[in-house]
């Protein structure tokens, strides 16, 4: 088996870990785009490429803290990016880097240490601290849009229990356009598909269309929306999902405060 075949199924979930490490889906793509560049120029690292996602994370990683810099470094493009760095230098990369190896892309401690080159007990020390950091972000009001209503239960009681409040559910695209008329959310949890057919996708456009808030969209079939073929959600959770990955993901979207999820 070639190596472009072995790292291709890896890598729309590379780029998602990517973006979700820096906030931006353009800073993620360019630094997945440096490793790989570096990867084709480098036998050794093309050698390592070997035994599924952990190397492929682990080699990554390898071009993460030249990449962080240079974003850091680099002069921000808008208001909001300036504040997602400021707000960057709160945690150390390592930390966020576990805390997403472990919730995001579902990494169990072992390996998230084999990535990091870190022991188990320091990979356990590193998220305690990125979730420390994050959740000292104010609480904020959350609109749900999920047709499945289940699901949208548990998503209630996850967000109310990180201390935010639900300013609505809706399950249709009609009733979140509803419900933004009513209370205008700090904070977006949407489906893609919806009961009557419509679109998440469009739901929020129809939400962005009157304000600014970060969106998360969840959804059975992230492949479907990690092409590349066009602008893709910074922040996305595969159904079914692990309740430690829509916490690591709506602390992640509050911590940077991203109005572009697409």
């Amino acid at each position: 088996m070639s190596l472009a075949s072995q790292i291709a199924p890896h890598l729309p979930f590379l780029r998602r870990y990517a973006r979700a490490l820096t906030g931006s889906q353009a800073a993620g793509d360019a630094m997945v785009r440096a490793m790989l560049e570096r990867v084709m120029t480098d036998a050794d690292l093309q050698a390592s490429l070997t035994g599924g996602r952990v190397p492929l994370y682990r080699a990554f990683g390898t071009v993460w803290a030249d990449a962080y810099r240079e974003t850091v470094n680099a002069a921000p493009a808008s208001e909001h990016e300036a504040g997602a760095q400021a707000r960057l230098g709160a945690i150390t990369p390592p930390a966020r880097q576990a805390l997403l190896l472990t919730t995001l892309e579902d990494f169990t401690v072992a390996e998230t240490a084999a990535v990091l080159g870190r022991t188990p007990d320091e990979v356990r020390t590193l998220v305690a601290e990125a979730i420390a950091e994050i959740e000292r972000e104010q609480a904020t009001s959350v609109l749900i849009i999920e047709d499945e209503p289940l699901i949208a239960m548990q998503l209630e009681d996850l967000v109310t229990s990180l201390g935010h409040t639900v300013s609505g559910t809706a399950a249709t695209r009609t009733q979140a356009r509803a419900a933004i008329g009513e209370a205008m959310p700090g904070l977006v949890l949407a489906d893609i598909q919806l009961a009557d057919g419509s679109s998440g996708l469009d739901a929020v456009d129809d939400i962005l269309a009157v304000g600014s808030m970060p969106v998360i969209f969840i959804t059975a079939y992230p492949e479907r929306l990690l092409t590349g073929d066009r602008p893709e959600p910074t922040y996305l959770v595969t159904k079914p999902f692990q309740e430690a990955s829509v916490r690591a993901a709506i602390s992640q979207a509050l911590f940077f405060g991203s109005t572009r999820p697409l």
